[in-house]
């Protein structure tokens, strides 16, 4: 407890790369949640022992074969119902991955505990500069209410730049289940 600041935690983790389930890094990191403002995402410090493998061939394969599309990309159901996804929708999920991440850091507090469920709806936007577009819905699971809630985000990548949530917005119509 830090006196009429927050709550600062201490964790010792072990990070599994997602592209190579065998390799793993060791991660701490400090976590502070501010007391009283929801509206303030918490402050996170890290340190990676290692590193994670390079994503930057198969980030140039999927930058070419979007760019290269004829119609724009447009999907649903990510994973299905069954929990699969299709080999060629795979990059789009680490990204609504790694973006919902960003959603998750800015709106957690000490009592949720937010993930990423499924793609309820992707599109492609076309662009005349050379980032990619994408308008994402997805579900995130608040894991301690069970709540399944509809978030809306604009997602802009680059293999060069990284990923960049440009606007989000959480949508009505939560169910819990």
């Amino acid at each position: 407890d830090i006196k009429d600041v927050g709550h600062k935690y201490y964790l010792e983790l072990e990070l599994e790369d997602v592209l190579d389930k065998d390799s793993t890094v060791n991660c701490t990191a400090e976590v502070l949640y501010h007391l009283g403002n929801k509206n303030i995402a918490p402050d996170v410090q890290f340190t990676l022992e290692g590193e994670l493998k390079s994503t930057e061939e198969a980030d140039h394969v999927f930058y070419t074969r979007i760019r290269s599309l004829e119609k724009e990309l447009v999907a649903e159901n990510i994973p299905d119902s069954h929990g699969h996804v299709p080999p060629e929708l795979e990059p789009l999920h680490l990204l609504a991955w790694v973006a919902s991440g960003y959603l998750v850091w800015q709106n957690s507090t000490e009592n949720t505990q937010l993930q990423l469920a499924q793609i309820k709806h992707v599109k492609q936007v076309k662009r005349s500069d050379e980032y990619l577009q994408f308008d994402y819905v997805v579900l995130l699971h608040e894991m301690v209410s069970q709540e399944i809630i509809p978030w809306e985000m604009t997602v802009l990548w680059h293999p060069r730049d990284g990923v960049q949530v440009t606007w989000n917005s959480r949508q009505p119509g939560h169910t819990s289940g």
